[in-house]
């Protein structure tokens, strides 16, 4: 599956843009703010029904515009053409169309079009609060898992909903009761999922780690969560004096976490910025070889901005990496195209080169 073509209408920073792309490498190059990462996010958009960094459709239409529309051209696995539309209006619902067809619930479409998207805003995984990390785990799972969607989403549902009750002051405890036992079989697959998935990252992430470092140091994930201590039930009984107390719900899946480490360290702490950025290519890239041994397709890879700040020696590590990988569709940006010419020259695949200048998007022959 790739995207072989793209128009938008007021996206960002974007006033207009119908662009065509290679199936195997896209090199995107301008200053800092011309929108080279826009361009990246309305890919991502047209994947996952939003913006990679935004979960608000607030920015997504041009200051000055009542409304953006983005429509890409896909050729899917079987050779047909998928075309799919989206219309983003201020303040109103926003619209997605595969084909003809416009989509009842956004979550119909969220695993169509696999995507990875590596960015500078990854180290939020690292030095945020527990949110962004399940997030994290969240975006894999509802592209790779649908059951996995309606769990996490009827979850959260019922997660507010026990959490109103909690606060009533003459509240009923049958309905808390009630509320609990719905959300224990959905407690119980995102556990479980979430689980699985950190397993099969772990091995992953320790390899692509020693491969980008040289092999001198050793990195690990690990999966937290209340879940391990026993059923979701169980440790509602256990917390009932302190949610009392508390008035919202205090145990849950809500709270999970990820540990990441190196060298038996938490990398937050001991981790250097480059020894941070090389932590998260290597998330990265299990989760695309993850995504792809799930899928049985290659997802699309968007690198935006990842050789700032990475010396040589971990440049050279990285193509090898994706060159090995058997990688699909890429899309990459930098502000150096001397530097963009050259990775794509040693991915040795055929490529299209753009230049992005105030919203104004070119191609380069």
């Amino acid at each position: 599956m790739f995207l072989t073509r793209i128009i938008l209408e007021n996206f960002k920073n974007i006033r207009s843009a119908e662009l065509e792309f290679s199936d195997k490498i896209n090199c995107i190059s301008g200053k800092n703010g011309a929108g080279k990462t826009n361009l990246l996010d309305a890919v991502y958009y047209l994947s996952m029904t939003k913006s990679f960094f935004s979960s608000s459709d607030q920015y997504v239409c041009e200051y000055d515009a009542d409304e953006a529309t983005l429509c890409g051209f896909y050729k899917m696995e079987d050779n047909s053409v998928e075309r799919i539309a989206c219309q983003v209006r201020k303040g109103a619902e926003k619209t997605f169309k595969r084909g003809a067809k416009t989509y009842a619930r956004f979550s119909e479409h969220i695993g169509l079009l696999p995507v990875v998207m590596v960015s500078p805003v990854d180290s939020a995984l690292i030095n945020d609060y527990g949110e962004e990390r399940r997030k994290y785990m969240n975006f894999i799972l509802s592209q790779t898992d649908k059951d996995y969607l309606r769990h996490i989403q009827a979850y959260n549902q019922l997660l507010q909903q026990r959490n109103r009750l909690l606060k009533e002051q003459q509240r009923q405890d049958v309905l808390v009761d009630t509320v609990s036992e719905r959300m224990a079989p959905h407690a119980s697959y995102v556990f479980e999922a979430r689980k699985n998935l950190c397993s099969m990252l772990q091995p992953l992430v320790r390899d692509f780690y020693s491969r980008l470092s040289g092999g001198t140091e050793s990195a690990s994930i690990s999966y937290k969560s209340d879940l391990y201590a026993g059923d979701i039930l169980g440790l509602f009984l256990k917390e009932k004096g302190r949610e009392d107390a508390l008035h919202y719900t205090t145990v849950g899946v809500q709270r999970d976490d990820m540990s990441f480490e190196l060298n038996g360290y938490p990398i937050r702490r001991c981790g250097s910025q480059g020894q941070q950025k090389c932590f998260l290519l290597a998330m990265k890239l299990a989760q695309f070889h993850f995504m792809k041994r799930i899928y049985g397709q290659t997802p699309m890879l968007m690198l935006d901005d990842v050789f700032d700040k990475l010396d040589m020696s971990r440049v050279e590590d990285l193509l090898k990496i994706v060159s090995t990988l058997d990688f699909g569709q890429i899309f990459i940006t930098d502000c150096n195209k001397v530097r963009l010419d050259d990775v794509a020259r040693r991915l040795g695949a055929p490529c299209r080169s753009f230049a992005v200048d105030a919203g104004r998007i070119s191609e380069i022959c």
